[in-house]
């Protein structure tokens, strides 16, 4: 959905700026509090990932891998994800297991996203 993203500049920065981080060798994600009731995703991929093609794609796979873990984030977060160039050698089903590792040392999950039950360390 499109008011699930973030899109403008502006927002990427801010994500930036006061954002706390996590790093792994796909992708870093940076999680920030918003003023909306709504979790929104950004993706980017910079010029190391590689061309046009692979940038693409690079975001493609982090899209896809978050999807099934929408709903389990709580609200009122913006994050973002940068694609590292590796993620390209990864299959998707292993991306998704990293992303949700990553969310959930970002502290932004709010019911295990396998079983659908609360999560014990909120």
């Amino acid at each position: 959905m499109r008011v699930q993203r973030l899109t403008r500049r502006a927002d990427f920065e801010r994500v930036r700026v006061q954002g706390q981080t996590h790093g792994t060798p796909l992708f870093v994600a940076i999680a920030a509090r918003n003023q909306d009731n709504l979790a929104r995703i950004g993706v980017s991929a910079g010029k190391r990932v590689g061309g046009a093609v692979q940038r693409n794609r690079a975001k493609r796979l982090l899209r896809e891998g978050v999807r099934p873990l929408y709903p389990a984030i709580m609200p009122g977060w913006d994050i973002l994800f940068v694609a590292r160039s590796p993620i390209l050698e990864v299959k998707s089903t292993q991306l998704s297991a990293v992303i949700e590792q990553a969310l959930r040392k970002l502290g932004v999950l709010a019911v295990n996203a396998a079983d659908g039950t609360e999560c014990q360390d909120r």
